[in-house]
């Protein structure tokens, strides 16, 4: 009776898993011969890891993630893409993030970029970093919105907040003023205070001539460069492979469209 008030007091404590846990001790005979302590600990054990688990599900909820499944443990380092696989062990703890630093991650299309930078967001959601991908064109389409019904501070305010920003697909279109501009705000408010992961087909020293307005291209890469790790990547279009693992005759489009987001992941 007193062992079901006490598993009855933890579940009002919102301790769900550390009442089911003890209700399991006590139904498992082997468990009574261990200390006090020792249970405890599993209690307690048990409550951490789920309470962390959730934290981590949520984290990449909150990301939008457009891989979200996405790890650093499942990159492909065939020698022909050249990833150095000490360089992506020595960033894989984030410190890069909690020093508010960049990564710029560049390669031709289908080689991995978003797969590597959803990798690391990942890494960076399981650290407790707060994250949000969004595509460069999308963000600033909704900066652009937000100046006209008048939200545009607090969408700002809401950006400043968030610890590691993904921009994917850097470079798909010319930027003109306005565009640079709110670029350049986003990217002034995160400089020397949060970190960035910017990822595209072009290579670093062709960005420049993505901006209309030369002075603003200059402040824009002033502070997205110059602290930047970079990644490179090299090789064939994975897309083109996968298609023809899966449809060595052309002839079934169907299937490699189906096939081609779950197998995106492989550098």
């Amino acid at each position: 009776m007193l062992d079901q008030q006490t598993i009855d007091k933890m579940a009002s404590m919102k301790l769900a898993v550390m009442a089911r846990v003890y209700k399991k001790q006590l139904e498992t005979p082997d468990t009574r011969s261990l200390s006090f302590e020792e249970r405890f600990g599993m209690l307690v054990d048990a409550e951490w890891n789920h309470r962390a688990d959730n934290r981590i599900k949520k984290a990449l909820q909150k990301a939008t993630l457009r891989i979200p499944n996405a790890t650093l443990a499942d990159l492909d380092y065939d020698p022909i893409r050249k990833i150095d696989r000490g360089y992506v062990a020595r960033l894989a703890d984030c410190s890069w993030i909690r020093e508010h630093r960049n990564m710029i991650i560049t390669g031709s299309t289908g080689c991995g970029k978003t797969y590597l930078s959803c990798a690391f967001a990942t890494m960076a959601c399981q650290e407790g970093w707060k994250v949000k991908y969004v595509r460069v064109n999308r963000l600033l389409t909704d900066l652009a919105i937000s100046r006209g019904d008048g939200s545009y501070s607090k969408r700002m305010n809401e950006l400043k907040k968030i610890d590691l920003i993904v921009l994917d697909d850097f470079g798909m279109n010319i930027l003109d003023p306005i565009s640079g501009r709110d670029l350049l705000e986003v990217v002034e408010d995160r400089s020397g205070y949060r970190s960035m992961i910017i990822s595209g087909q072009l290579p670093v020293s062709h960005w420049h001539g993505l901006f209309e307005d030369s002075t603003i291209a200059d402040a824009v890469l002033d502070r997205l460069v110059h602290n930047a790790h970079r990644f490179e990547l090299v090789g064939p279009s994975m897309r083109r492979t996968i298609e023809k693992d899966l449809n060595p005759d052309n002839s079934e489009k169907e299937l490699f469209n189906i096939e081609l987001d779950k197998q995106e992941k492989k550098l």
